[in-house]
């Protein structure tokens, strides 16, 4: 009796570079080249998207990646060139958004949106987006500045940090992550565009949760916003950086392996059996208490730190998609006798009018 061995995905075969579990190599993840400047922390973003996507197995084409206006709204041309892809109108993208999942429930959803497109002209589109949980990725750029219009301060930049032109910003700034609590988002994290290690199984476990799943990445702007006295510049940002827990991803149908020591080790199942495993550090962290999170990110505002990690995750909410009583069938496939209930069926809705 002979036995036949299989590499696991994501390993080399003699016969050639790495597959995943869909057959595709790390390539087909890949977009277009990148013109962007050179060190641009929103490439380090992209970068991380495609492995997110490539070691998750998802075929591009069961995407859509959504943007709108800005530097970070270029990123989406410069990975998975084969998925869905639509640029809107500047801050409008969670409409657009809301209207393609909604008429296609099976895609996955993936936004990279900026700190403008998202915490100013954009503000009203996600607080709603939030509100109604729309199963969607949702990945801030954050860098604190306008790049396309040479880099006054957006509306996340931290109060009394400078420009480069010596400008001191005099207005409090809006936190996404806060925000995004408050109105009641189901998975809320903060990273930074230079920590892979983190990033990746953020972004694999917002992929795996059914809602809204926010991201705050802090991307520095290496044009206009990576000098001393800015508060999101690579310095700065490695220096205040303060990682709540460690963070790894566990994917449905692996099997879970780990060895930690008793009381250091949380466990986050969402609604399909993945798992986010959370290894305590720092901080005593529940990421299931909203109150604490909330409380937790105050705190280090205050004492003039950056807290990164997973800051809240509810796997119980219902999506849009549920909520509404969407059906699974793309609205594109439905057939006329779908579209055309009988006679009694009629009845049935019109007597729920009486």
């Amino acid at each position: 009796m002979s036995e036949t061995a299989t590499a696991p995905a994501g390993a080399a075969t003699p016969a050639g570079p790495a597959k995943n579990k869909a057959g595709l190599l790390k390539t087909d993840y890949k977009g277009a080249p990148s013109t962007l400047c050179v060190g641009c922390g929103h490439d380090s973003i992209t970068n991380h998207i495609i492995t997110s996507f490539f070691e998750l197995g998802i075929n591009p084409h069961n995407v859509a990646k959504m943007s709108g206006i800005g530097c970070s709204s270029k990123t989406p041309a410069y990975f998975m060139s084969q998925a869905h892809g639509f640029n809107s109108v500047h801050g409008r993208m969670p409409s657009v958004s809301t209207g393609a999942k909604l008429a296609n429930q099976s895609l996955n959803m993936i936004a990279v949106s900026g700190d403008g497109d998202t915490a100013s002209i954009g503000l009203g589109q996600f607080c709603h987006l939030i509100r109604r949980n729309l199963d969607m990725v949702y990945i801030v750029e954050n860098n604190g500045v306008y790049g396309l219009t040479k880099g006054q301060f957006s509306a996340t930049a931290d109060k009394d940090s400078k420009l480069k032109y010596g400008t001191v910003n005099s207005f409090e700034q809006v936190d996404i992550c806060e925000l995004a609590l408050v109105m009641g988002c189901s998975f809320v994290a903060r990273s930074f565009s230079g920590d892979p290690k983190q990033l990746v199984p953020l972004i694999k476990a917002a992929v795996s949760h059914q809602g809204t799943a926010v991201i705050d990445c802090i991307s520095p702007c290496v044009t206009f916003n990576n000098h001393e006295g800015s508060s999101r510049s690579y310095l700065a940002v490695k220096e205040k950086d303060t990682p709540i827990h460690e963070i790894g991803y566990v994917e449905h149908g692996q099997e879970i392996a780990v060895d930690y020591a008793p009381g250091t080790m949380k466990e986050v199942e969402f609604p399909d059996g993945s798992i986010v495993t959370l290894k305590k550090l720092q901080l005593d962290y529940d990421p299931s208490n909203k109150v604490a999170a909330l409380k937790t990110i105050e705190d280090s505002k205050q004492a003039g730190t950056l807290l990164t990690g997973l800051f809240y995750v509810n796997p119980k909410n219902h999506d849009l998609g549920s909520t509404l009583g969407m059906v699974e069938t793309p609205l594109a496939q439905l057939k006329e006798a779908d579209l055309r209930p009988d006679a009694a069926v009629l009845e049935k809705i019109l007597k729920g009018f009486a």
